[in-house]
């Protein structure tokens, strides 16, 4: 089973960490959180998004983007950046094939501008996007990482999660 990091840098919008904290929750997903934030962890609105998950989170907090990468050097063989800007859609990777030690780090930027423009300028062949209109801005953070991760948990044979749902009165 591939272990799935997702890094968020500067997120600025609560409801957009706590949807994303529901689906690290929902994958085994770990949470990684850059600062600065635009909003404190205790915000009630990231709580409400998360619901009743947060107890369920592998959640680690970082002091920038440097104290990210002295935590994790294991990172920079199994980094992808998210952005619209990047010159490959996010289907042109094999994450199962070519993540050796068998973890991913998914990074995806603040709302409002994405990741730096120099790290994505420096990691060019480690840059991925997921292909939308030409017109629009981009998609909605939480929605963007879902795509991502399910990508790479279904790349993985969706290892480890429950594919067959039950109903509650009756038998299939």
């Amino acid at each position: 089973m591939i272990k799935i990091n997702i890094v968020l840098h500067e997120p600025e919008i609560p409801q957009n960490t706590g949807n994303i904290a529901r689906t690290c929750a929902a994958t085994g997903a770990s949470l990684h959180l850059i600062r600065p934030m635009g909003f404190e962890v205790d915000d009630k609105k990231l709580k409400r998004a998360g619901l009743d998950y947060w107890d369920k989170l592998d959640i680690t907090y970082y002091d920038g983007l440097q104290d990210f990468f002295e935590k994790h050097p294991e990172a920079k063989d199994s980094i992808y950046y998210f952005s619209t800007k990047a010159p490959r859609a996010y289907t042109e990777v094999c994450y199962t094939d070519e993540i050796p030690s068998g973890e991913v780090f998914i990074t995806f930027g603040k709302e409002s501008r994405g990741l730096p423009e120099e790290l994505l300028h420096e990691n060019k062949e480690r840059c991925v996007r997921i292909p939308m209109l030409s017109e629009l801005r981009s998609l909605n953070l939480s929605n963007a990482v879902a795509i991502a991760v399910y990508e790479i948990l279904r790349q993985d044979s969706f290892d480890g999660l429950e594919s067959k749902g039950k109903l509650t009165r009756y038998d299939w």
